[in-house]
């Protein structure tokens, strides 16, 4: 392996995905990362077993409990000594020289301290990844069938980034965590991920902070990694409902005022409303048990959501939290 091609390594995250994570290690080509890192977040599913047997030159970190997705990022890129780590999801997948063809993008902008590649789905088409920094007016685009028409609009794409083409290299607010080229001494240098973004903004929060600190984040086409997207979260889909709530609070109570917050608010009380009635659609329309449990979840969910959302005095993320464990519980 020459000089040039040991400044990067690879870290993969993973919990309960073991058949995809042995698809994901089987994409990666020998030469190309100095090191592969596992960081197994205490899953059941035999996942850890399956890399000390069919991957032995990987690096195992298997912890004990789920820490979250980014104190377990934090946990292998700081053991690591790559100039650069390419930092995955469990559920992707790389083309050749994909590491190589990311670092190089980073050693020609000395400035980016991030560079998210072109994501693409199982069947090959685009998967937007870059994204305009989360204001309470473009996360009710971002959720709504508005956000989606937008798209139609001739030119749009070059101003609302959810409906852009993802055809070139550009300096965007944040890229979507999935896959992540990461300038190390930039990421150490902010203390790498928030800890408390246990899962979703983890990646909005450091893109943020990086920004702060005057570097950029870039997105790049120069590779395609194909991401299959939520097999971890899916097992746990109500749990993740809650998650997402409670880093939207966190990072909202961090990084806007509460001006923002109240139209956030407003924003989202719509959005919830508008699903409310969809899932009791769903419900009334179920012709299986399977769908009217779902769409019965759903409701569920929604209607948690919901009295948060319209409280006069919101409380802090981990009081959410909390509060709604209880209510799953009763």
């Amino acid at each position: 392996m020459s000089e040039e091609r040991t400044r990067i390594a690879i870290v993969i995250v993973n919990y309960n995905t073991c058949e995809i994570l042995r698809q994901c290690l089987a994409s990666i080509d020998e030469d190309e990362a100095v090191e592969i890192i596992v960081v197994d977040n205490g899953s059941t599913d035999g996942s850890a077993e399956m890399v000390r047997r069919c991957y032995p030159d990987v690096t195992l970190q298997a912890r004990s409990n789920n820490a979250g997705y980014g104190a377990a990022a934090n946990e292998a890129i700081m053991s690591c000594g790559a100039d650069a780590i390419l930092l995955l999801n469990s559920d992707t997948l790389l083309q050749r020289d994909s590491a190589q063809a990311l670092l190089k993008y980073l050693d020609s902008h000395p400035l980016a301290a991030i560079a998210g590649p072109r994501l693409v789905n199982t069947n090959g088409t685009l998967q937007p990844s870059c994204y305009p920094d989360p204001t309470p007016l473009h996360l009710f685009l971002e959720e709504s069938l508005l956000g989606r028409l937008l798209g139609y609009l001739p030119g749009i794409g070059n101003v609302y980034l959810r409906c852009w083409r993802h055809d070139k290299a550009r300096n965007v607010p944040w890229v979507l965590g999935a896959a992540l080229a990461i300038r190390r001494d930039a990421f150490v240098a902010v203390k790498g991920f928030d800890a408390r973004f246990f899962m979703y903004f983890e990646e909005v929060d450091l893109c943020r902070r990086l920004r702060t600190a005057g570097w950029s984040v870039e997105f790049t086409p120069v590779t395609s990694i194909v991401h299959c997207g939520g097999e971890s979260t899916k097992q746990v889909y109500g749990a993740m409902q809650l998650q997402l709530l409670t880093s939207t609070l966190l990072y909202y109570q961090r990084h806007f005022s509460k001006m923002q917050f109240q139209q956030l608010r407003l924003y989202r009380l719509i959005i919830v409303m508008a699903r409310l009635m969809c899932e009791a659609y769903r419900y009334g329309a179920a012709r299986t048990s399977e769908e009217g449990i779902k769409a019965w979840e759903s409701l569920r969910i929604e209607y948690r959501s919901l009295k948060w959302w319209l409280a006069p005095l919101m409380p802090a993320p981990h009081a959410v939290k909390s509060n709604m464990v209880e209510e799953e519980s009763r």
